[in-house]
Parts: C-alpha cells; sequence; structure tokens
C-alpha cells in the first residue's frame, strides 16, 4: 500500500464518528422496543402466497417502496394500521402525523407490537423496526418527530394494511 492510499483511508476512518454523531436514527422508546406477542417463527417462504410480490420485497427482502407510492400517506380516517402480513395491529391513526417524507409516520407503535435492531445497510447506523409476530420490516425509526416523544416511525406502506374505525380487525394470520 502505498502512502497516498493510506492518508486517503485514515481520512475517511477520521470521519466515520462524525458520520455517526449527524445520524437522525434513533432508538425507540423504551416501551416499544420491547415485543409482548409471541413470534411465530415462521420462514419467510411462508408469507410468499400471502402478500404481493411487492409487499414480500418490503417486508422480508428488506426492499424500500418510492416515496410518495402509499395511499397510506394520506389516510386520515379513525382506524388501526396492522402489519399486511399477519394482521399484527401496530399502529393507531392518532399516531400518525403527516411527516413530508411521502411515507407513512407514526409517533410511536402500539406498545409490545414491534421489535428493533440496528441496521447498517446504508453505512450510518439507524434503528431498523419489525412486526413481532411475523419479523416482516416495517422501516426506520428517526429523531425527527413532533414534541413529546419526538420519534418519527417511518412506514413502508406496502408493509401495512388499514382497517377503519367501525369495522372489524382482520383475524391474525400465521
Amino acid at each position: 500500500m502505498n502512502r497516498r492510499t493510506l492518508l486517503h483511508r485514515l481520512v475517511a476512518l477520521s470521519t466515520l464518528p462524525l458520520a455517526a454523531a449527524c445520524t437522525r436514527a434513533s432508538t425507540p422508546p423504551a416501551p416499544s422496543s420491547s415485543a409482548t406477542v409471541a413470534a411465530l417463527g415462521l420462514p419467510a417462504q411462508f408469507w410468499r402466497d400471502k402478500v404481493s410480490p411487492e409487499a414480500f420485497k418490503v417486508l422480508f427482502e428488506h426492499a424500500t417502496e418510492p416515496s410518495g407510492s402509499s395511499p397510506l400517506d394520506s389516510e386520515k380516517r379513525s382506524g388501526t394500521f396492522v402489519c399486511a402480513a399477519c394482521y399484527s395491529p401496530l399502529f393507531l391513526s392518532a399516531q400518525k402525523f403527516d411527516s413530508g417524507t411521502g411515507w407513512p409516520s407514526f409517533t410511536h407503535a402500539i406498545v409490545g407490537r414491534t421489535a428493533t435492531q440496528s441496521d447498517y445497510r446504508m453505512l450510518l447506523p439507524r434503528t431498523e423496526y419489525h412486526c413481532a409476530r411475523c419479523g416482516g420490516h416495517q422501516g426506520h425509526i428517526f429523531d425527527d418527530g413532533p414534541k413529546p416523544l419526538g420519534t418519527r416511525w417511518c412506514n413502508n406502506g406496502l408493509a401495512l394494511s388499514f382497517v377503519a374505525q367501525n369495522d372489524a380487525l382482520p383475524t391474525l394470520r400465521g
């Protein structure tokens, strides 16, 4: 390795702490990160014929739908947002807000319905959350949400289904 390559690598390494400090990813509030529902432990393939191919990519291959593509971003009715795979209730409409990002966003999840983990796919650490029941990837948590919690649970619309307040919740799958 020559001196120029070594210097470039040292400069790149020295910026990692700064980059990590500038990330807007957040650790979720304590109650939301402790799942209280039992995990099904089913393989991803179990869900392949139960959701659309696009939803499968988001839920079980960690894809992200394009910003502005989900009609759930503009959903304003009272009701419950459930996991598109197993139908576990994840969010209440009272927790939803317009973040301006083009994805459905919530201030917090229903306690015990999600599980979190660190995500390094974009190099900077982010907090990723999943449905605690089926393991389906929902989105990421950021610290730029409204007060008092200050968190934004940015969700893929394809990973959710909406159930209006006067409609019965679907029977859990799996």
